[in-house]
């Protein structure tokens, strides 16, 4: 009786039956639409992977999970809305959340169970520099940035896996008042970076770090040196590379080369007006005229089909996210487990700010992805991966209040 009624009261698993019967619906929609069997396939496919994914992983350990439930309804909203636009790519979108739930799953045990941090954290160090590297020996060019390596007939971009270790490294050296050592390692992170032309990842690298080092030390004046620092690499990449000027210049006015570098950001706002309050509805939209709709705009796509007040709604299970990290590591026991708590979270939110902030002409496009949304594998298992650290330390804290609670009972029971 009792664990009915706590089921009863689990706010997560009312808004997972909400999640799992949404997409159900949005799939059978499809199907009806454009009698295509594989929309059947991930009406039934999806739901199901998103149920794996919130109710399975508490299972094996403590876990999170509404947390849980907010990742999974993003990372299906992306198999929906590329699987609309493009068959193709959502079924490989559909394939690429599955790993990234298993890599997510192998993030959170790393967390809860591996002890040697420092040997881990060093060979880190050096696999970092190694991955950053490859793109400018064996990578390919994509909008002005070479940060892509092909693996067997597969795209690659190192930086997203390199930002995991970012995360667990900083993190580490920071709980052990290794700050120098922290900014000459990202130091050379964000040098390489800078070769490949890739500012966007660089942002994020270096904002998060600079987020760590003030939780960690909070020393202001030391702040206000990095961002003074962080001003004059911004000035000094838009006076190197001839594809961030065009981009900060299409920001500031893509009306005026409508035909050609301003066209995709003018198409992008177009599809977002048209989509007004509610949406011209799933599967009546023509947002795949932007050429990079399933990648750096897919926020206009959501914002064109489902509407302003669905874009609101995302935007907000987003902030909850990142509020839900932050709690994570209020409650967190160590300060290695709480830097890398507020880590992940930051990461989380930064990243979807600078590119939903591209996609309604807040600040210039950076061409990050939107975690959890964006076509991509490596971004997919990224953005999953980061969630899995952060359930990790969850785990953690649950497993230690369980611990206390056995150890006052054998002292209770001594007395």
């Amino acid at each position: 009786m009792a664990d009915r009624k706590k089921r009863r009261k689990d706010p997560a698993r009312g808004l997972l039956s909400v999640v799992m019967l949404f997409y159900f619906l949005a799939f059978l929609m499809l199907f009806i639409k454009d009698g295509d069997f594989r929309s059947i396939l991930l009406a039934l496919c999806v739901p199901a992977l998103t149920f794996a994914g919130v109710m399975g992983i508490p299972r094996l350990f403590p876990a999170d999970k509404l947390l849980l439930s907010l990742t999974n309804f993003l990372c299906a909203l992306g198999v929906l809305v590329l699987y609309r636009l493009n068959p193709e790519r959502g079924l490989t979108q559909a394939a690429n959340y599955f790993v990234g739930v298993v890599c997510m799953l192998v993030c959170t045990l790393l967390v809860r169970y591996w002890k040697n941090w420092k040997v881990l954290t060093f060979l880190m160090v050096p696999a970092s520099f190694a991955l950053l590297l490859l793109p400018l020996i064996i990578g390919t060019e994509k909008n002005g940035a070479k940060n892509w390596i092909m693996l067997g007939g597969m795209s690659m971009q190192p930086s997203e896996v390199v930002k995991l270790a970012v995360l667990c490294v900083t993190a580490y050296l920071l709980s052990k008042r290794r700050t120098v050592l922290t900014v000459m390692f990202v130091g050379i992170c964000l040098a390489i970076l800078m070769l490949q032309k890739d500012l966007g990842t660089a942002l994020l690298y270096y904002f998060v770090t600079l987020l760590l080092v003030y939780v960690s030390t909070g020393s202001l004046p030391l702040i206000g040196v990095g961002l003074l620092g962080g001003a004059g690499a911004a000035v000094m990449g838009y006076n190197m590379f001839a594809h961030v000027r065009r981009r900060v210049s299409i920001w500031l006015d893509p009306w005026a080369d409508v035909d050609n570098a301003g066209y995709q950001i003018v198409q992008a706002l177009i599809a977002m007006v048209n989509g007004g309050t509610w949406g011209v509805g799933l599967g009546l939209g023509n947002a795949s005229v932007i050429p990079e709709y399933y990648n750096d705009f897919i926020f206009s796509v959501i914002l064109h089909e489902f509407g302003v007040v669905f874009g609101v709604i995302v935007l907000g299970i987003y902030v909850m996210i990142a509020i839900r990290g932050v709690m994570i590591a209020m409650r967190a026991r160590t300060a290695f487990e709480a830097l890398l708590a507020i880590g992940c979270a930051a990461m989380i939110a930064l990243q979807t700010f600078v590119i939903v902030g591209g996609n309604i002409k807040l600040i210039p496009l950076t061409g990050v992805t939107l975690p959890f949304i964006s076509y991509g594998g490596t971004s997919m298992v990224a953005s999953l991966c980061v969630i899995g650290l952060l359930q990790g330390v969850q785990s953690r804290i649950q497993a230690g209040v369980s611990e206390d609670k056995w150890l006052a009972g054998q002292e209770e029971g001594v007395r």
